[in-house]
């Protein structure tokens, strides 16, 4: 329950029943319906007046009847002067959390018209999540002077300012719940798309700036300065001497305070801010509504994380048909791995960074249980942030294909502090190599800027992104994109991949060779792709569809895995998985750990042996001979029975056909096991134990609804003990 309504039970200016059904207020005698929305903000406005801006509750009223010409409305709360209530000061017109930016502004003309009427100098328009004030004059009542707030108890005039860094004679920035700021994100956002001006897309785009220049106000502000990001109204005095707003100045002002914060981001990284803010001045006064008065630094990773993960995933899901993973899959996967400030870190596919942001959030534990006092200790603090703040600059990678979706994986970075310097927008089944640099021109960190040089089948990285290169990553956490195809027509580098190319089975006696595969399904080629960035000893743990451990045509891909990986764990995910997503794919997660060069051809020389001499030993070339020679001779005998060109002759002809077809089928299949067997014994010094689990239930159902239980939180901590063993 909010802390306000906490405290105001605690003071007895509200009762709330034990069901939280209805709420009683000190100053007015009838219940009301606290599972109400508007109700919520109503009783939360009262407290404040009461507990922040110190107003006696006797000089305040609530739900008061206002004449409005011949019919009569109500104020949802006004304050007066005194405290028989007879002075009206100030008019509160309470909305719900999830009113529209045009009903938002019905209710600004609403209040107005009760102030007005009542002959209130002030009006405050709420919705819990953005709030409005205003001054009336006393010359010109209908015209509206914007102010940052109302005055407390005690105060002659509105502050010039509402918020202000560590200064008590202002308000600090609020924490906000993951619920309230999910709210705000997605307001903010309909408000810059639902008038036409931008679609879906490059609102979220400008919503994606404003944020970063609101973290950045948040962590560049001084001590008892105010903050940037916030709306100041600009005051100048009419002809005759009354105050009265310049709109125009106070945008004005608004947008050169929010292009100079952009511009030192842009400054800071050239690669995530190309592009300037191209939003107008009212629409960014509208965002600023909502945000101003948050505090994203100091509001809990995980809250802020799933918050913006909730939007952005509806978003993405809506306008790009983008599924993201879970959070407990993601949680899942980094919670089994040692995974160090040391590690170097990738995900080749990597939305919006979830797998990235779990990473940093693990080495940040770390760092709170190597520097316990950091809190308290100024020098720990550094000592504390320089622990995981190396780590997110230095060794988390990611690569995503949407440039959009890569912007906005940099953003989701910065949301938890940094690391997003590393996320590059390339398609992730390039081939990268780092350009060389010659050693007279190296330059100094601070100084490089990532530079991509992009060809038809290879991507370079120069400057801070450099560390995209083979034989490289500690660890690799991806979830491929699922049901696409790579097309030699379309992409020339799939015959650069050794799944990009078509061997023939061992027991084709007429070996064809290796010939180019036409296609290849996108999930198979990262499996490769991951085993050329990885170091020697390196674990991949990648989300893959059950069609690749159970189908018999991709068995060349299983063979393959074997000999490029010790396969540590296979953990089957349930069918609703990612229904909640969008996705019905049945899954499974697969850690891996990078074989050498050596042992990979020693298995496979291995297995190529085994092959060769079970086709000796068991006359296997013989045996086909001897029924392709049966299968020729019976087609002759037909035709002498039948004659050329009958009808009797065709279905004689395919009767033979499926007859010695099924015969070689079942010829291969006893092949097959005899491999299957002796392969034991070949690849015995190969031999090890892999973990199995199958995971029925993991935390939510098909709908995205909680279930209480999670059982991959306890797999996990098996698996976790097997992958530390090994």
């Amino acid at each position: 329950m909010n802390e306000l309504i906490l405290q105001g039970k605690k003071e007895e200016l509200i009762e709330i029943d034990d069901e939280t059904n209805s709420i009683r207020y000190i100053n007015y005698p009838k219940a009301r319906n606290f599972n109400n929305p508007e109700e919520k903000i109503q009783a939360i406005t009262f407290l404040k007046l009461v507990l922040e801006y110190g107003y006696s509750e006797q000089n305040i009223r609530q739900f008061v009847p206002v004449q409005m010409g011949v019919s009569k409305k109500e104020a949802d709360i006004i304050v007066y002067n005194d405290k028989q209530c007879l002075s009206p000061y100030i008019v509160i017109e309470c909305k719900k959390e999830d009113i529209s930016e045009l009903e938002f502004k019905t209710a600004v003309n609403q209040g107005f018209s009760y102030a007005v009427a009542e002959g209130a100098k002030y009006v405050w328009i709420t919705s819990g999540i953005k709030n409005e004030y205003y001054q009336v004059p006393r010359k010109k009542p209908k015209e509206r002077i914007t102010v940052v707030d109302i005055p407390a108890q005690g105060e002659k005039f509105a502050p010039k300012y509402k918020y202000v860094k560590a200064d008590p004679k202002y308000h600090e920035l609020e924490i906000v719940t993951e619920e309230s700021l999910t709210k705000r994100f997605k307001q903010a956002h309909n408000a810059l798309w639902a008038g036409g001006e931008l679609n879906p897309s490059e609102a979220f785009d400008e919503l994606d700036k404003l944020i970063f220049c609101k973290i950045w106000d948040e962590r560049n502000c001084k001590r008892k300065e105010p903050y940037k990001f916030q709306v100041i109204p600009y005051i100048e005095l009419d002809q005759d001497g009354e105050e009265q707003e310049n709109k125009k100045l106070t945008n004005k002002n608004l947008l050169d305070r929010i292009n100079e914060l952009y511009a030192q981001g842009a400054a800071k990284d050239p690669e995530v801010f190309k592009d300037g803010i191209r939003l107008s001045a009212d629409k960014i006064r509208t965002v600023v509504g909502y945000l101003e008065g948050i505090n994203l630094n100091k509001t809990d990773l995980d809250s802020k994380g799933r918050a913006f993960e909730t939007f952005m995933g509806s978003f993405f899901r809506g306008d790009f048909g983008q599924y993201f993973t879970p959070r407990p899959i993601v949680k899942f996967i980094v919670d089994v791995l040692p995974i160090t400030k040391d590690s170097y870190v990738l995900d080749t596919s990597c939305g919006s960074g979830g797998f990235l942001l779990h990473a940093l959030d693990k080495v940040r534990q770390q760092a709170d249980k190597e520097f316990p006092d950091y809190k308290d200790d100024a020098d720990e603090r550094e000592d504390w942030k320089s622990y995981w703040h190396k780590f997110a600059e230095n060794y988390l990678y990611g690569i995503e294909l949407n440039e959009q979706i890569a912007r906005t994986a940099k953003m989701n970075m910065i949301i938890h502090d940094d690391g997003h310097t590393n996320v590059i927008s390339c398609d992730g089944l390039l081939q990268i190599t780092p350009e060389d640099e010659p050693e007279d021109k190296k330059e100094e960190p601070e100084e490089r800027e990532a530079r991509i040089i992009r060809n038809e089948n290879t991507i370079q990285i120069k400057g801070k992104n450099d560390k995209f290169k083979e034989n490289h990553f500690h660890f690799i956490l991806t979830n491929p994109p699922f049901g696409s195809s790579v097309k030699q027509t379309e992409k020339a580098y799939l015959h650069q991949y050794g799944f990009g190319k078509k061997d023939t089975e061992w027991l084709d006696v007429k070996n064809f060779g290796v010939k180019n595969r036409d296609t290849q399904s996108t999930e198979v080629l990262f499996i490769e792709q991951a085993y050329n960035f990885l170091k020697v000893g390196g674990i991949l743990a990648i989300v893959i569809p059950d069609g690749i451990l159970t189908n018999s045509s991709l068995q060349y891909v299983r063979d393959s895995i074997e000999e490029m990986y010790r396969i540590i764990a296979i953990v089957s995910m349930p069918q609703s998985a990612f229904s909640a997503t969008g996705a019905g794919v049945k899954s499974s997660v697969l850690f891996l750990q990078k074989y050498s060069e050596k042992q990979s051809k020693n298995i496979s020389s291995l297995k190529l042996k085994l092959q060769s001499d079970l086709i000796v030993r068991h006359e296997y070339r013989k045996k086909v001979k001897i029924l392709e020679d049966e299968k020729k001779q019976k087609t002759k005998d037909f035709t002498n029975k039948y004659g050329k060109g009958s009808e009797e002759l065709k279905e004689a002809k395919a009767n033979l056909v499926k007859k010695y077809s099924d015969k070689l089928s079942n010829l291969k299949d006893e092949m097959r096991e005899f491999y299957k067997e002796s392969k034991k014994e070949a690849l015995e010094k190969y031999d090890y134990d892999i973990f199995m689990a199958i995971a029925e239930d993991i935390g939510y159902d098909a709908t995205g609804k909680e279930t209480g239980n999670n059982e991959l939180f306890y797999i996990g901590q098996e698996l976790k003990k097997f992958i530390k063993s090994l």
